[in-house]
């Protein structure tokens, strides 16, 4: 079940990255990231409300609020790659980095002990994950997009493990804690922008909605990571960027290259391994 949990997450984040690199080249990234986590907290307090929670100690909180700002990081600059049209280099700077730094904390200071299958799933899962985005293709503002891949892979990280560390029994709390957090340390940039506040509606609303299915995203982890041990749930829900390259090809009328190919191979044989392990 935790599998199933994981991949459906990275499903949902597929979308959104999809949804919002797509956004974010027709209203300013920084609005589309304050929105998006409105949406999110939105989303969050509807479902900690409507399911319950045994108990919520200030230490969940503090991890939620941590994984918030991992969040608000990872979003910021992602969208802000996204916005430059570095697709094929931010995805998997992001993606790739981040389940490195993810698996190796969860190694190293959380106890995970991944079996041998589950350790051959993860090292398959690196290179997918670069080829599926189209092998880090180069093309203009090469190294702007590097560095906002590497920011937004440090915050996602941080969100992975934070939210890792909050008890089965806060329920959706830690997510909300999130949120509210993602919020505050978003606010100054978008009130930098604030007059674009005042374009058409319908893109803004967009903008809301794509925030609240990446809040959705982050609770199905949530629920994953809580059924199995962290390397493996951040593996899986990391698998994320198969989803835009698939969109992009059905959607978009885009050409699937030799590298996307053997990474989409290699993602499905990826989750075959972690599943089995």
């Amino acid at each position: 079940m935790g599998a199933l949990l994981a991949l459906a997450s990275a499903t949902c984040y597929g979308i959104v990255d999809f949804a919002g690199g797509l956004l974010s080249r027709r209203i300013h990234f920084a609005v589309v990231t304050f929105l998006g986590q409105i949406g999110g907290l939105l989303l969050a307090l509807m479902l900690a409300s409507a399911l319950p929670a045994d108990a919520v100690r200030s230490a969940d909180v503090l991890w939620g609020a941590l994984s918030g700002v991992g969040s608000g990081a990872a979003m910021h600059f992602l969208n802000r790659g996204l916005s430059r049209g570095a697709m094929s280099i931010v995805v998997p700077v992001s993606a790739v980095t981040g389940v490195a730094l993810s698996v190796l904390c969860g190694v190293c200071f959380l106890g995970d002990r991944p079996t041998p299958l589950a350790w051959l799933g993860i090292c398959v899962t690196v290179p997918a994950l670069w080829c599926v985005s189209g092998g880090g293709d180069r093309g203009t503002g090469t190294a702007r997009a590097t560095v906002d891949g590497l920011l937004a892979s440090a915050g996602v990280a941080v969100q992975y493990i934070g939210l890792a560390q909050a008890d089965p029994g806060s329920g959706v709390w830690p997510v909300v804690a999130g949120r509210v957090t993602a919020v505050v340390l978003l606010l100054p940039s978008a009130w930098r922008y604030r007059s674009r506040f005042r374009q058409a509606p319908w893109p803004l609303a967009q903008a809301v909605v794509i925030g609240a299915g990446a809040a959705l995203g982050l609770v199905l982890y949530l629920w994953a990571a809580q059924q199995q041990m962290l390397a493996l749930a951040v593996v899986l829900a990391s698998l994320y960027p198969a989803i835009p390259t698939v969109l992009g090809l059905a959607l978009l009328n885009e050409k699937v290259s030799r590298w996307q190919v053997s990474g989409l191979l290699g993602a499905g044989g990826a989750v075959v391994l972690l599943t089995l392990g």
